[in-house]
């Protein structure tokens, strides 16, 4: 058993799974703020297990003095895309960016694995600030699409149960279960331009829903109580009968009352 003091060994995979995840997670705020679509839908991210380290290092023949260089994906992170371009157009992204630097690239999408496995994975080196100055760690992201996200999490349980010894009939049906994931993510990509704009429809009602109560309430803040109660009696009506257009009408007539009455304010 190697005699490294573990803990102070993973703290800086453990500040650039924290770092990584905070950044692609602005990335998706920054994106949905300027009402743009962003190609991720959630980011998760992890350390690898001690044991889980030993277990590939050993299964590598990494020698224990060079799993920093050795074991890449110690710190992991996971991004889940819904449609297949999505993922292209993210790597485009991550390969721009002047944060971290891309090593590799491995399409396990088009160059998927015997077992049915289908991923894209980045290796970046990623450099951290830590009190002994600047370190630069080996991190991997994967980028899969929600229908490959579910395949590989059960096929990782199951592996895990079975030591990656599946039964065969396990394996086949595994195999299958990939397949129609992948066609599943083929036909969504079909109806992709139908998705979004679906999207953005209930995006752009549900900040419409969002600005008028802001306004509504911003008229009580400056005292005008009775119109304010106006316009969210007639909001209720419009909410009730599932009037967009008539809410767009009334968000026009609250957002010149809330000007009017800031202006007043300020006078």
């Amino acid at each position: 058993m190697d005699s490294r003091d573990w803990k102070k060994f993973l703290i800086p995979y453990e500040q650039a799974v924290e770092e990584l995840k905070v950044k692609f997670k602005t990335l998706r705020t920054e994106m949905k703020a300027r009402e743009e679509y962003s190609q991720i839908e959630f980011v998760t991210g992890r350390v690898k297990r001690i044991s889980s380290i030993m277990e590939k290092a050993k299964r590598l023949q990494v020698p224990m003095d060079r799993l920093e260089q050795g074991i890449e994906d110690i710190a992991g992170i996971r991004i889940m895309c819904q449609f297949i371009q999505d993922i292209q157009s993210l790597s485009e992204l991550i390969r721009q960016r002047k944060d971290m630097s891309v090593v590799y690239e491995k399409d396990y999408i088009t160059n998927y694995k015997e077992s049915g496995y289908r991923s894209y994975h980045i290796i970046i080196e990623y450099p951290i600030q830590t009190s002994l100055g600047q370190k630069t760690v080996l991190a991997e992201i994967q980028m899969r699409t929600l229908a490959m996200n579910f395949w590989a999490t059960i096929e990782h349980s199951l592996s895990y149960k079975h030591r990656e010894r599946l039964p065969e009939d396990v394996k086949h049906r595994l195999q299958k279960a990939a397949e129609a994931a992948y066609a599943l993510d083929q036909e969504m990509s079909h109806i992709r331009d139908e998705i979004m704009d679906a999207q953005r429809l209930f995006e752009d009602n549900s900040n419409l829903v969002s600005k008028l109560l802001n306004q509504i309430q911003d008229l009580y803040y400056y005292h005008r109580v009775r119109e304010a109660a106006g316009f969210q009696l007639k909001f209720n009506e419009l909410w009730e009968t599932e009037d967009i257009m008539g809410m767009r009408a009334l968000a026009v007539q609250v957002e010149e009352a809330a000007l009017r009455a800031k202006k007043s304010d300020t006078i």
